[in-house]
């Protein structure tokens, strides 16, 4: 594993529901990829090869657009190590929820 991905997906509507709903769906999608993910209050972690995460990325944001947003602002935080493993999920948050 020789990335970890952060991503936000802001959708551009003023409908609390409507943000919440379209987001879901963006996580239901993350969810969907077998990949190793963590859901935060303000984003998605996701680990795994660099390449496949650069599709997930840009596939959100066509979930995202499929589920009717009309525009969105996408925020995106990059581990990358080419020669070997980033810090995982669990070696960063697992002490903090015990």
């Amino acid at each position: 594993m020789n990335a970890s991905v952060a991503i936000q997906v802001l959708p551009v509507t003023t409908d609390e529901d409507e943000v919440i709903r379209i987001v879901d769906e963006v996580i239901a999608y993350i969810k969907s990829t077998g990949l190793s993910c963590y859901v935060g209050p303000f984003e998605t972690t996701i680990e795994g090869d660099y390449d496949q995460l650069m599709d997930v990325i840009k596939e959100c944001q066509y979930v995202a657009a499929r589920a009717g947003c009309p525009a969105m602002n996408c925020y995106v935080k990059i581990s990358y190590k080419p020669e070997g493993d980033v810090l995982t999920i669990d070696k960063k948050v697992t002490k903090h929820h015990k």
